[in-house]
């Protein structure tokens, strides 16, 4: 299985995506953080907009109406990579890993 190359603008930042797998997982696979909130294609808080590439969807129609379709706008919780793509998403980031829990002092059972 091939995996596709893409680039978020402005950012710059790249994951590989594979044709199976939702732009939005590989994206956080690949330790990068995009906007989201369902991840089934109806909520639209990782809407972003597609510059270059191709992508189809596993569902027959993601919450974009024909106008935003036509003008480029992609759901990354549902799309699929079928070529190199580029992408605009100007939330896009690295995910900040979680600091660790400061230590917790001991009580008497165990001390």
């Amino acid at each position: 299985m091939t995996a596709f190359p893409v680039l978020l603008h402005p950012s710059g930042l790249r994951f590989e995506a594979d044709p199976d797998t939702p732009l939005l997982a590989a994206a956080q696979a690949a330790g990068i953080k995009l906007p989201s909130s369902c991840r089934n294609g109806t909520c639209r808080a990782c809407m972003c907009l597609l510059l270059e590439g191709e992508i189809a969807y596993r569902i027959e129609w993601p919450g974009l109406s024909r106008d935003e379709k036509e003008e480029g706008w992609i759901l990354p919780c549902v799309a699929l990579a079928r070529a190199p793509l580029e992408i605009q998403s100007l939330q896009a980031a690295p995910i900040e890993p979680a600091a660790p829990a400061p230590p917790r002092p001991l009580t008497g059972a165990r001390r």
